[in-house]
């Protein structure tokens, strides 16, 4: 099946899946001599188990070690001898192999890809390395303050379900993780029907197409199933009619506090959630992005409270959440989680003027064209929005949405999710409560 979508700026996706179920997206950009590739996999942190949590991560880390012909050594060569770049990431709801090249190496290196992707050996010895340098990450990460309070937010906003978990799991879990738990993750996951591969740069639609075709066309499926996924309720979810609190800290003797405050906040995939979805994005832009933003403004510039301040919204499949969150000076913890309160419950009581509502939409929506500037960024939004199953046509969609919000909109977005909050503080325990 074969489609082409004609997006704003002049640009045009051609859209083709291959009988063996693979999905090619191709954006032909002749400007530089550059080819970009992102191979997306429906697979990612979400789709691991509590008790082997991180093994996303240890897969990403190893399948360029070795494959049934290469060694680890033989890898890096074709890859560095070139000056190409290729790379591997595990996501809360994607497994991503990027690479990036001169387009008259694209075919090598796209080969090389495959050749990855299709027979990977996992090489215990490489195993038993990338093991240890996670655990290593782990407990680097577990003297970083901010990591440190977001991931008690995050356990607190969670519960059970596998977002609860920083992707790179646990020192106990990644510890027990085996070559078998990864052979049998990849047994599951790694299928051309479950793949998206998005190029994009100096190279045509069929081109592309006959390159994939050539490197993954007889790859099979194979008979294993994918699981179906069956996660735990997020109970915390709040419809905005009865606010409550959850307060979760962790005492340590430090230079200064972290304040977070967060709510659990639309999917993309949830019923009608579109509109909230779109307006939090432009709330998130309008308090936490930039030094013009109004909790840098307020509470930085004018309170002098904050080391540093800022708010998220990421998109995810599952139910996301919106976080505000400032490193303050220890005896201003109290003070900056109330301004953090306040500003929150400023957007639910009085709607964004006019010029600030449009300040917004267009640092929004400069911001969102200046992400698509590069093979690299195309490749990698287009075929993010195949793999979240929103469609490329979602890059016309989100700009026409965001351009729609109104401040009444957004008020009304920030009632139904503003709810439920959930507190992190992590400091000295005289000044967070304990």
């Amino acid at each position: 099946m074969t489609s082409t979508i004609a997006l704003p700026q002049n640009r045009t996706i051609h859209r083709r899946i291959l009988n063996n179920g693979i999905t090619v997206l191709v954006i032909e950009n002749p400007s530089a001599d550059i080819i970009a590739a992102r191979l997306f996999l429906k697979a990612g942190t979400r789709w691991e188990s509590r008790e082997k949590s991180g093994l996303s991560h240890l897969l990403s880390a190893v399948l360029t070690k070795g494959t049934e012909r290469l060694s680890s050594l033989d890898i890096a060569e074709r890859v560095e001898s070139i000056g190409a770049s290729l790379g591997t990431d595990a996501a809360s709801d994607y497994f991503l192999l990027s690479l990036k090249t001169v387009s008259s190496d694209f075919a090598d290196m796209l080969s090389l890809a495959a050749e990855l992707m299709r027979s990977p050996t996992f090489p215990e010895a490489e195993v038993e390395l990338e093991q240890r340098l996670t655990l290593q990450a782990i407990r680097s990460q577990q003297e970083q303050p901010f990591t440190v309070a977001f991931d008690q937010l995050r356990q607190a906003m969670y519960g059970q379900h596998p977002y609860a978990l920083s992707g790179l799991g646990t020192e106990e879990t990644v510890s027990q993780l085996t070559r078998q738990d990864l052979q049998e993750y990849y047994e599951t996951h790694f299928r051309p029907d479950n793949l998206v591969i998005s190029i994009a740069g100096r190279i045509t639609p069929d081109e592309a197409v006959a390159l994939v075709e050539e490197s993954f066309g007889d790859w099979s499926a194979g008979s294993k199933q994918r699981p179906i996924l069956n996660f735990p309720a997020i109970t915390g979810q709040s419809n905005g009619t009865s606010p409550t609190e959850h307060r979760v800290t962790t005492p340590q003797e430090t230079q200064q506090s972290i304040v977070m405050l967060g709510y659990l906040a639309p999917s993309l995939q949830a019923d009608g959630a579109m509109t909230d979805y779109v307006a939090l994005k432009l709330l998130n832009t309008y308090l936490g992005n930039g030094l013009s933003s109004r909790l840098f403004v307020e509470l930085r510039e004018k309170r002098g409270l904050a080391y540093e301040v800022s708010a998220f919204y990421p998109t995810r499949l599952n139910t996301s959440h919106f976080v505000t969150y400032m490193g303050t000076a220890p005896v201003n913890t109290a003070i900056a989680l109330d301004g953090l309160k306040t500003e929150i419950d400023r957007l639910q009581t009085t709607p964004l003027t006019s010029e600030e509502l449009q300040t917004a939409k267009n640092k929004l929506l400069g911001q969102y064209a200046l992400g698509k500037q590069t093979n690299s960024q195309l490749a990698q939004i287009f075929g993010w929005y195949e793999t979240l199953e929103l469609g490329v046509e979602f890059d016309t969609r989100f700009q026409e949405e965001v351009a729609a919000v109104t401040a009444e909109t957004a008020q009304s977005a920030a009632l139904r999710c503003f709810g439920t909050a959930y507190i992190s503080l992590l400091g000295p325990a005289s000044l967070i409560g304990e």
